[in-house]
């Protein structure tokens, strides 16, 4: 159910700042790590035991989710990193008056633009556009 959320398209209003993105993926990475730890847990291991030695079917249904998680988990954990780095970027956003935060600015759109260049999950357009959108918006 946390992958098939995971996959889906996000809906959100036009009027959301970028605070919004670094929830979204502080939420995400939250949930992923919970499910990692609960795969790591000694009923699962007991579990997963049991399906090797019976040379059970289900273990490459069980390898392929366990890459997606752990997929899921270096995304958001990526994410977030890159976020948290425009935090202070996008403070005057919320913080100054609209002559103040134009010294904001163009820092900005140099984080945002170096995000782009180098994270490996972050970098595409439609991520890059929404948050653009998020901090027009703000």
């Amino acid at each position: 159910k946390v992958l098939a959320e995971h996959d889906q398209l996000r809906k959100e209003a036009d009027d959301l700042g970028p605070r919004v993105e670094l929830d979204y993926w502080k939420k995400k990475l939250s949930k992923f790590y919970y499910l990692m730890e609960q795969l790591k847990s000694p009923d699962v291991k007991a579990v997963l035991g049991v399906l090797t030695a019976a040379k059970s079917k289900l273990l490459k249904k069980w390898r392929t989710l366990d890459i997606r998680i752990t997929d899921a988990v270096n995304e958001a954990k990526d994410n977030v990193k890159y976020l948290y780095s425009l935090e202070k970027y996008y403070d005057p956003l919320y913080n100054s008056d609209p002559v103040s935060m134009l010294d904001a600015i163009p820092g900005l759109i140099n984080a945002i633009k170096m995000i782009q260049s180098i994270s490996q999950y972050y970098n595409t357009s439609e991520k890059i556009s929404s948050l653009f959108v998020k901090v027009g918006a703000q």
